[in-house]
């Protein structure tokens, strides 16, 4: 392991400016450990225009690399290690379905307003710019959520079902407020008259590792370390995150646990490769453990082995593309994020 990795320190000080690496909090420590930029979404997606290297690797999951693609100025390359690295969630929205639900909505009556969490394609993003609509993260989305419900009568926030309802409790948006979408048969069996009485539409998918973490995890927690400290992912299911001591992005999640007093118990519900690494980093001055061990296969499928081979051949390799008409459309949702973020 230690050739590979003198390998990549070599080859990225070969490369010198030209290159900028992007790594996903929930990346391998292997993997981390080369990256000129570590974050959540909101962090990467913010430091992606400043950027001015001509080459972007993206350490992440491919909708990830498609962001950076879309933020990238001209004539820069944006690549990832490992472009088949999907996203369960981002699947669970494509993109005509969308456009559908959200032309049956409008010929409705109803001046919906798209917000698509950013674990969702180039596609999706820009439907959302297309539709008036913006983007959010889990760092952001009440910011996002709370930008969405001031631009029309309603909001259709995809494609988390979990983010969407504990970004509307920490607004105060009640139940009756909120109405989940039926998207089966391509949206034929959509409940027109129920979603005209909502201000939150809500898309039926989630994250198919946050939704693992249940409410009874946090209670065999509890039971098994007397006085400790509960904090999970908004990714997760509301009753979880209400059994929690606090919920927030993995940007969140890192601050927690520092600023947690020494000789805390903290027990942290997100994927296990960010949980492992915050252990370590406080080792002897406070306990840091998951509370279930769930590993992102995707994430998983960025490794040394992989950056390595595209370092190795960066010049020649074949960089994210994302079609002008896309770009332009989810450029548009995305630039609003960021400009709604600086201004809150």
């Amino acid at each position: 392991m230690n050739d590979i990795h003198s390998r990549i320190e070599a080859l990225r000080a070969a490369l010198g400016g030209r290159l900028a690496i992007l790594g996903h909090h929930y990346q391998s420590d292997e993997v981390v450990a080369h990256t000129d930029y570590r974050g959540d979404s909101l962090e990467l997606s913010r430091r992606v225009p400043e950027l001015s290297a001509g080459h972007i690797v993206f350490c992440g999951v491919f909708f990830m690399a498609e962001s950076a693609a879309v933020l990238a100025r001209e004539g820069q390359k944006v690549h990832t290690p490992a472009p088949e690295a999907g996203c369960t969630m981002s699947n669970m929205a494509p993109a005509p379905l969308l456009a559908a639900v959200l032309e049956s909505l409008g010929r409705a009556g109803r001046r919906v307003t798209p917000l698509t969490y950013v674990n969702s394609s180039a596609e999706v993003k820009a439907v959302c710019g297309r539709f008036g609509g913006s983007v959010c993260t889990s760092a952001n989305a009440k910011t996002m959520l709370a930008w969405a419900l001031g631009q029309g009568e309603a909001v259709l926030f995809l494609p988390d079902k979990n983010l969407a309802a504990n970004t509307a409790d920490t607004l105060g948006l009640s139940r009756d407020e909120r109405h989940v979408l039926d998207i089966r048969a391509l949206g034929s069996r959509l409940d027109l008259a129920a979603a005209s009485r909502a201000r939150l539409l809500v898309w039926p998918g989630c994250c198919s590792i946050h939704h693992r973490f249940r409410a009874r995890h946090v209670a065999e927690a509890r039971a098994a370390h007397p006085g400790c400290l509960v904090a999970v992912h908004p990714e997760c299911p509301d009753e979880t995150v209400r059994a929690a001591d606090a919920a927030g992005s993995t940007s969140f999640l890192i601050d927690f646990t520092a600023k947690a007093p020494a000789g805390s118990t903290l027990v942290i519900g997100t994927e296990e490769a960010l949980v492992h690494r915050l252990a370590k980093q406080y080792a002897g001055e406070k306990t840091v453990l998951p509370l279930k061990d769930v590993r992102c296969g995707n994430m998983a499928k960025t490794t040394p082995e992989r950056l390595a081979a595209l370092l190795e051949t960066l010049d020649r390799a074949e960089p994210v593309r994302v079609a002008p008409e896309i770009a332009e459309s989810a450029n548009l949702a995305l630039r609003r994020m960021l400009d709604a973020c600086a201004r809150a």
